[in-house]
């Protein structure tokens, strides 16, 4: 029985029938034991105690006395009991069998011990002579169902029985999901080492198939991004060599000069070295992504941090007739890699100067969250983005509609970069469209104020 489907049903239904087995075997018992105990010493004396019960309340309480106890006793028990008087009508106007009756009379028609036996002790009730009678064989099941106290034994047996079934399917059930659900929870948060079919012992079902499929993804996901990790290395490890040659040029070309390109051959070399400082920073992460323990932690100055890069995002600003401005400094340190953390800030705050219109500014704020947390806010007064687009701009080669082309788009790849240094230093980073128009980008980062 491999399948799961068939496990449920057929054990659900066998908790079922081992309920309704437990107590229809527990009153069937109950019915041939009542019945075989007619003649036994014990419903004797037990009858004898009734009796002697029955005349202590006749006593004190008179007739409306018996009468409530004999109706309260009825539901109580499923042996009917039965007070009869000397006409053979019972106190409660019930239905008194004539094998009773037969018995009462043979009783009182013979002297000896037979007519002061306890069985047929009379009960005096305001001169007139009762007897209580117990009438075995008319116990019946509607009787007995129909009284709490006795079918509340088989009932609470029965029920018990089947929860213990019921929770030991349910944990069968709920345990491989929940191992499921773990391995699912670390594979979203980056960790793809996580193999649940082993862990599945020998059981076969759909869940085990289920778990077999989840590492067959989880093993082929872990392919893909190695060799996308595998792919960006050796691709910033290529663009090293033309990049060398490149500023080989530069310098030869900065000797022939005669001074009319000074200035544009200056920038060319400030562009170079950036951009070989984007390559160093690349090749930084995909080693922090593969190993983030050769990262060694150092602690900085948040606010000096920023205040570096807005001074010389804002050189680049003003020859685009734009500005940045930061406000409400606060003063924090960050423990992590202050290179790759100003690389990530300098992409968001790029990125935002590249749409904000001209005459407008870009507008860098830092506020205080909780008393462990920093939020860096970068807004521009640009188009904004589609709101579909607010999470996937932050994936690498993404970019929106209104930025296809590579002049204002670029490649995608800055706020990936940011994204996932932010990430590697337990921050985190979203998107929002302003109402009034433009883009803001929020970075939430662990610090320890000053």
């Amino acid at each position: 029985m491999n399948s799961l489907f068939w496990k449920i049903f057929i054990t659900f239904w066998l908790a079922l029938i081992l309920f309704v087995g437990l107590s229809l075997t527990y009153t069937s018992h109950y019915l041939q034991t009542t019945r075989s105990n007619i003649n036994n010493e014990r419903p004797r004396m037990h009858l004898q105690n009734r009796t002697y019960e029955a005349q202590r309340i006749a006593q004190t309480q008179g007739l409306d006395g018996i009468q409530k106890w004999l109706k309260q006793l009825d539901k109580d028990v499923a042996i009917p009991h039965l007070l009869i008087d000397e006409n053979g009508n019972d106190l409660l106007g019930r239905e008194v069998p004539n094998r009773i009756l037969r018995r009462i009379y043979r009783h009182n028609n013979h002297d000896g011990e037979h007519k002061h036996h306890s069985r047929h002790r009379p009960i005096i009730i305001q001169q007139m002579r009762y007897h209580l009678v117990a009438d075995y064989r008319n116990v019946t099941l509607n009787r007995v169902l129909n009284r709490p106290k006795v079918i509340a034994i088989p009932l609470i047996v029965a029920t018990l029985i089947s929860g213990i079934v019921c929770f030991l399917l349910a944990r069968y059930l709920t345990s491989p999901l929940g191992r499921l659900r773990i391995a699912t929870s670390a594979m979203a948060k980056g960790d793809l080492n996580h193999r649940v079919a082993p862990t599945m012992g020998k059981r076969k079902d759909e869940i085990v198939e289920l778990a077999i499929d989840f590492d067959n993804m989880a093993t082929q996901l872990q392919k893909l991004l190695s060799s996308h990790k595998q792919l960006l290395r050796d691709a910033s490890h290529e663009l090293r060599s033309p990049l060398a040659r490149l500023q080989v040029a530069l310098g030869l070309a900065q000797k022939k000069s005669t001074g009319e390109i000074d200035k544009e051959l200056s920038r060319i070399e400030l562009e170079t070295e950036r951009l070989n400082d984007l390559i160093g920073q690349l090749l930084s992460l995909a080693r922090m992504e593969t190993n983030s323990s050769e990262i060694q932690p150092e602690v900085f100055n948040l606010p000096d941090l920023l205040n570096d890069v807005t001074d010389d995002a804002q050189y680049e600003a003003n020859s685009q007739q734009r500005d940045v401005s930061l406000k409400n400094k606060i003063d924090c340190q960050v423990t992590g890699n202050p290179v790759l953390l100003k690389s990530a800030l300098e992409n968001i705050i790029r990125n935002a100067i590249r749409y904000t219109p001209e005459q407008t500014s870009v507008e860098v704020n830092m506020k205080a969250q909780n008393n462990d947390q920093v939020l860096i806010t970068i807004r521009d007064h640009g188009p904004g983005v589609e709101n579909d687009m607010l999470e996937k701009i932050f994936e690498p080669f993404v970019r929106t509609s209104k930025a296809r082309d590579r002049q204002s788009g670029g490649y995608g790849l800055g706020l990936a970069i940011a994204n996932r240094a932010i990430n590697l230093h337990n921050g985190k980073v979203s998107a929002q469209n302003q109402k009034d128009g433009g883009m803001s980008v929020t970075i939430a980062l662990p610090v320890t104020y000053l």
